[in-house]
């Protein structure tokens, strides 16, 4: 299941740029090799971009039994919380597509989540004038509140898929920021975890 939903993300990802990339190449100068080339938003073409941001969202548990070892409870009265994430990593372009690695680090705001934190990888496309589609994994840990009565904190592997869109994607002309959404999971699909928020790179 994992991998079919990792490879539907990917040929969409794929569907959407391929316009975007077959435009640049017929406008962009063949010459242009060098390591200063840029995006249409500024952002370099080659090289290293850090970033951080600010994201926004909810996260959902299952009630089946999963190997991180989070207590089973009633399926009408899952775990679930809203909560608020800080988010830093680095991405290096690599012309058409990206590699990169972040951390997080994540609060509760209400519902039985109290911290989450992690690192994952990324890899993805980039598409239109700043836009990226993704894929990550990586590795979360999850601290949930007073409801869990026992060892509150777990961990297993996160996979996921998003995009991030920059500011001339969306009509609002050149900037140093991008509006990222992204759905991802803890464990073999043991939970829901939409997430929104702005990311910001220097």
């Amino acid at each position: 299941m994992r991998k079919i939903m990792l490879s539907a993300a990917a040929a969409a990802a794929t569907f959407v740029a391929l316009p975007a990339l077959a435009q640049d190449a017929g406008t962009a100068p063949a010459a242009d090799t060098t390591s200063t080339a840029t995006a249409p938003d500024g952002t370099r073409a080659f090289g290293i971009e850090p970033y951080f941001g600010v994201m926004g969202g909810w996260e959902q548990f299952d009630s089946e039994p999963n190997k991180a070892g989070i207590p089973q409870v009633s399926r009408s009265n899952k775990l679930n919380g809203s909560l608020v994430q800080g988010v830093a990593g680095v991405n290096v372009p690599l012309g058409p597509v990206f590699v990169g690695a972040e951390g997080n680090v994540a609060k509760g705001i209400s519902g039985d989540i109290n911290w989450e934190y992690g690192a994952a990888g990324r890899f993805g496309l980039r598409a239109g004038n700043s836009g990226l589609f993704y894929g990550k994994v990586g590795y979360q840990w999850v601290n949930f509140d007073k409801r869990v009565n026992t060892d509150r904190h777990y961990n297993d592997w996160t996979y996921g898929v998003g995009f991030e869109v920059g500011p001339k994607d969306i009509g609002m002309g050149n900037g140093g920021f991008r509006l990222r959404g992204e759905v991802s999971t803890f464990g073999d699909f043991h939970s829901f975890r939409p997430t929104l928020g702005v990311i910001t790179h220097f």
